[in-house]
C-alpha cells in the first residue's frame, strides 16, 4: 500500500515515511530468510489443516497432524538444529527461526514439532552421547521414530528436582528399574504420549546402591508394536482447551527394566559394577547443567508467542482499515475503525511492542546459537542465556495472550467466529504461558540471577537456598553497588546533562527512554535486596521472607526484561541504514518505550522520576505517535510475511 510521501505535520516538519514492505520484511527475516520462506511454503501446502481441525474427530485429527509433521520433516525444515552427519541442518539458530515461523500456522503442528524435535530430539542430542545419537537421531529427525519428553509429573510441575519417579540400578542384571511410586509421580500432560510415541526420555531420581544421585534422564520404550510396553500404563489426558491435535497423556511405570546404556550419559554414568561417575561433582550444578541444555525450548516458545501476536494483529489491523462504524461528522460516510484514536491506542502500541519483542528475540536466538555452536560456550554465557530465555519466554507469551484477546475484541462479533482464526489462536496459545516453565516461576529465576550475581546463580532453586545466597557476600556487594547514592550517580552517568537532564530531555531521546528503564531496574534491585536483608536481620524464616517479597521479585524481573527489550530495539534502530524503514522503526521504538513508561507511570511518579506534567506529556506523545503510525499500520503488519492463507479470515482481511 503506497502512501503520499508529502504528508507533513506543520509544527514539527515530520515527513511520513513510505515503507518498502519487502525491504522491511528482509530486515525482520534477517539471516534466516531462506528457512523462513521454506516454512511459509510448507504452511501454505497444509493450509487445509484449519478446516480439518474442525471437521475431523480427535483421533483422526491427531493422526493428520502427525502426517503433516512427517511431511514437513521431509523438507528439512524441522531438522535444522541437528548435526548434518545424522541428516540435520547443523544450524541451531535456523531451527529456532523455523519454529518461530511455523507458529503462523496451526499450533497443534507447532507443538507436535516442538515435542518431537525440540524436547525429545533435543534431549537425545544434548544429554546423550554417540551411542544414543547413532541409535536414535536418524529415525527421529525423519519423523519415523516418534518420541516424547516425560519430565512433568502431576504433583511436581515446575519443581523438577523433586520428581517422584525412581530409577534404581540393578547391578546383577546391569539394568535400571523405573517405578512410579504413586499417582503424584505419574508423568502428566506429556505430548505424543497418548497415541504416537514409541520412546520416552524419562526424567527420574537415580538410585545406585541405595544412594540417590538426583534427577537423570533415561531412554525408555513406551510402546511395542503400537501397544503399551510391558510395565507401562498410558492414559489419554482427554480434550483440552486447545491443541487437540497433540496427544497429551499420562504414563506410569511398574518395575520397567531398561539396559544400563539407556541412561543419557553426557554428564553422568553408572559403571556395569554400579559405580556412579560424573564430570560435575556438585549435584546442584549437575542438575542445572543438564536442564540448561534444554533452554532452546524456552527460546522457541517465546518466539512462537511473538508469531501468534503477529497473526492476531495482522487480522485485527486489516479489519480496522476496512470496517466502518459511526459518522465522524455530519454528511460524512462512516469512519474506518483505525481512524478512531481509541482504536489506534488499542492496536498500535501492541504492534510496537511486538516489533520490540521480535528484535529482542533476535538477540536471544543469536545467544543460543553461539552457546550451542561453541562460539561462546562458557558458564557465564550459558547463565546469561538461561536468564534471558526465561524472561523473554514469560514476557512474549503473556504478550501473546493479551494481544489475542484485544484483537478478538477489536474485531467485534466477527472475531468470535471460528473461521476468523481467533478461536483457535486463543485456545491453542493460552497454554504458552504455562509450558516450558510457568511464567511466574521463570521470572523468579531471572530475579534470582540478578540478586546473587555470581556463579551460584542457578544452583539452589529452593527459596531458603536462594535467600542464603542473597544474604551472604553477594548481598553486601549488591548493597554497596546499588545503594541509592551510588545508583543515582550511575544513572547520572547515563544522562548527557547531569541529574536534571531527565526532566528537560526530549521524550523522543532514546537516551532518556533507556535511562528511565535502567533506573527502574536498579532501584527495584536495591530495594528488593534491602527488604530481604531486613527480614533476615529480624531472624525471620528465609522461606517466609522470600514468600513475602515475591511480588517485588516478579516486578524486578519484568523491569529487567523490559530494559533488555528496550535496548534491543534501540540498538536495532541505531544500526539501520538511513531511510524510510529506519524512520518507521524509530517511530515504533518511541511508541514502545513511551507506552512502557506510561504503563508504569505510578512507579516512576512514586520514585520521583516523573512529574505530573511530564507524565501527561508522555500520554500526549503516545497519542501523537499513534497518529503517525496509523498510515503505516497495514505495511507494518504485512512486513511480517504471514502467508495470506494463515490469516484465515476471509470476511475481515480481504
Amino acid at each position: 500500500m503506497a502512501h503520499d510521501n508529502t504528508s507533513t505535520t506543520a509544527t514539527t516538519g515530520y515527513v511520513q515515511p513510505d515503507i518498502d514492505v519487502r525491504a522491511l520484511s528482509a530486515v525482520l527475516d534477517g539471516e534466516y530468510a531462506e528457512i523462513r520462506d521454506l516454512v511459509r511454503t510448507n504452511l501454505t501446502t497444509y493450509a487445509s489443516l484449519f478446516e480439518e481441525a474442525e471437521e475431523l474427530d480427535i483421533d483422526a485429527f491427531r493422526d493428520r497432524v502427525r502426517e503433516v509433521v512427517v511431511g514437513m520433516a521431509a523438507t528439512g525444515q524441522t531438522g535444522m538444529g541437528f548435526p548434518a552427519a545424522y541428516g540435520g541442518g547443523g544450524d541451531v539458530g535456523a531451527s529456532i527461526a523455523a519454529f518461530e515461523t511455523l507458529a503462523f500456522g496451526d499450533l497443534s503442528v507447532l507443538v507436535k514439532v516442538g515435542v518431537q524435535f525440540g524436547l525429545f530430539g533435543g534431549a537425545i542430542l544434548h544429554l546423550g552421547t554417540e551411542r544414543h545419537h547413532d541409535a536414535y537421531l536418524p529415525g527421529l529427525i525423519s519423523g519415523e521414530l516418534m518420541g516424547c519428553f516425560a519430565m512433568t509429573e502431576t504433583g511436581h510441575g515446575s519443581n523438577v528436582q523433586a520428581l517422584g519417579t525412581v530409577a534404581r540400578y540393578d547391578a546383577a542384571h546391569q539394568e535400571f528399574v523405573l517405578t512410579t511410586p504413586d499417582d503424584q509421580a505419574r508423568k502428566d500432560y506429556i505430548g505424543n504420549a497418548a497415541r504416537h510415541a514409541e520412546l520416552a526420555v524419562v526424567f527420574a531420581q537415580l538410585e545406585v546402591a541405595g544412594k540417590s544421585h538426583g534427577v537423570h534422564a533415561f531412554v525408555v520404550p513406551v510402546r511395542v508394536g503400537g501397544a503399551p510396553a510391558p510395565g507401562v500404563r498410558i492414559e489419554d489426558d482427554g480434550r483440552k482447551m486447545g491443541l487437540n491435535g497433540v496427544d497429551n497423556g499420562r504414563i506410569w511405570f511398574d518395575e520397567v527394566r531398561v539396559p544400563r546404556e539407556a541412561l543419557l550419559d553426557r554428564f553422568a554414568d553408572v559403571s556395569p559394577e554400579g559405580v556412579y561417575e560424573s564430570s560435575i561433582d556438585n549435584p546442584h550444578r549437575r542438575f542445572f547443567t543438564m536442564l540448561g541444555t534444554l533452554v532452546q525450548g524456552r527460546v522457541s516458545v517465546g518466539g512462537a508467542g511473538i508469531s501468534v501476536s503477529k497473526v492476531a494483529l495482522a487480522v485485527a489491523t486489516k479489519y480496522a482499515v476496512r470496517r466502518r462504524q459511526f459518522e465522524a461528522a455530519p454528511d460524512a460516510e462512516e469512519q474506518v475503525l483505525l481512524d478512531y484514536g481509541l482504536h489506534q491506542r488499542r492496536l498500535l502500541p501492541l504492534i510496537a511492542r511486538t516489533y520490540a519483542l521480535h528484535f529482542a528475540q533476535d538477540v536471544v536466538r543469536s545467544h543460543l546459537h553461539d552457546v550451542f555452536s561453541g562460539i561462546a560456550d562458557d558458564a557465564g554465557a550459558r547463565r546469561r542465556l538461561e536468564s534471558r530465555a526465561a524472561g523473554m519466554k514469560a514476557l512474549a507469551t503473556w504478550h501473546a495472550t493479551r494481544v489475542v484477546q484485544e484483537c478478538r475484541e477489536a474485531c467485534g462479533g466477527a472475531g468470535y467466529l471460528t473461521v476468523n482464526r481467533f478461536a483457535a489462536l486463543k485456545g491453542d496459545s493460552d497454554v504458552f504461558t504455562t509450558f516450558e516453565g510457568d511464567n511466574h516461576v521463570l521470572l523468579q529465576l531471572v530475579a534470582k540471577g540478578l540478586l546473587t550475581d555470581q556463579a551460584s546463580a542457578f544452583e539452589d532453586l529452593d527459596q531458603a537456598g536462594m535467600v542464603r545466597y542473597v544474604t551472604g557476600l553477594a548481598l553486601e556487594t549488591l548493597l554497596e553497588r546499588a545503594s541509592v547514592h551510588k545508583m543515582l550517580e550511575r544513572v547520572r552517568d547515563l544522562l548527557p546533562g547531569g541529574d536534571e537532564w531527565d526532566r528537560e530531555a526530549g521524550l523522543l531521546d532514546s537516551e532518556y527512554q533507556l535511562a528511565m528503564v535502567r533506573f527502574r531496574e536498579e532501584h527495584m534491585l536495591a530495594g528488593l535486596a534491602r527488604r530481604i536483608k531486613r527480614g533476615i536481620d529480624q531472624k525471620r524464616d528465609p522461606g517466609v521472607v522470600f514468600s513475602q517479597v515475591q511480588d517485588h521479585v516478579v516486578a524486578l524481573a519484568r523491569a529487567h526484561v523490559e530494559r533488555l527489550v528496550t535496548e534491543a530495539f534501540v540498538d536495532k534502530v541505531r544500526a539501520m541504514p538511513e531511510g524510510d524503514e529506519k524512520v518507521a522503526l524509530a517511530l515504533l521504538c518511541d511508541l514502545f518505550a513511551l507506552s512502557t513508561i506510561e504503563a508504569d507511570r505510578a512507579w516512576f511518579m512514586e520514585h520521583g522520576r516523573l512529574t505530573v506534567q511530564r507524565s501527561k506529556a508522555i500520554s500526549r506523545e503516545v497519542n501523537d505517535l499513534c497518529r503517525k503510525v496509523r498510515p503505516l499500520a497495514v505495511d507494518l503488519v504485512d512486513a511480517w510475511g504471514i502467508p495470506p492463507e494463515m490469516l484465515r479470515a476471509p470476511d475481515l482481511v480481504n
